[in-house]
């Protein structure tokens, strides 16, 4: 039996490291979103050609995978009313001033 040439070894040992590396890669965008306020991103990998919904926000495998973020829980919004004041001086409750 012939032995393996070196560089396909490093190759296939690189490609295997890639697979690890975009966990990786992953967990940490996901936890920098989490920072950012973020309850429960939605933050998966990819194919680079396939067609995903949401924002890529990174890559790993050498290109040959991409890391997309759909926004999951954004941070509760109030359900108090929006005044604002008008040039006219008037305070709409809806946030819309006459033109």
């Amino acid at each position: 039996m012939k032995p393996w040439p070196i560089p396909l070894l490093c190759l296939l040992a690189g490609s295997a490291h890639a697979a690890d590396n975009c966990e990786a890669i992953r967990s940490g965008i996901e936890a920098r979103i989490r920072t950012g306020g973020i309850a429960n991103p939605v933050v998966t990998v990819v194919d680079a050609a396939q067609s995903a919904p949401g924002q890529v926000v990174g890559s790993c495998a050498m290109g040959s995978r991409k890391i997309v973020y759909v926004q999951g829980d954004a941070p509760p919004r109030s359900s108090a009313p929006i005044l604002t004041e008008c040039r006219d001086g008037s305070m709409p409750v809806d946030g819309r001033c006459p033109r």
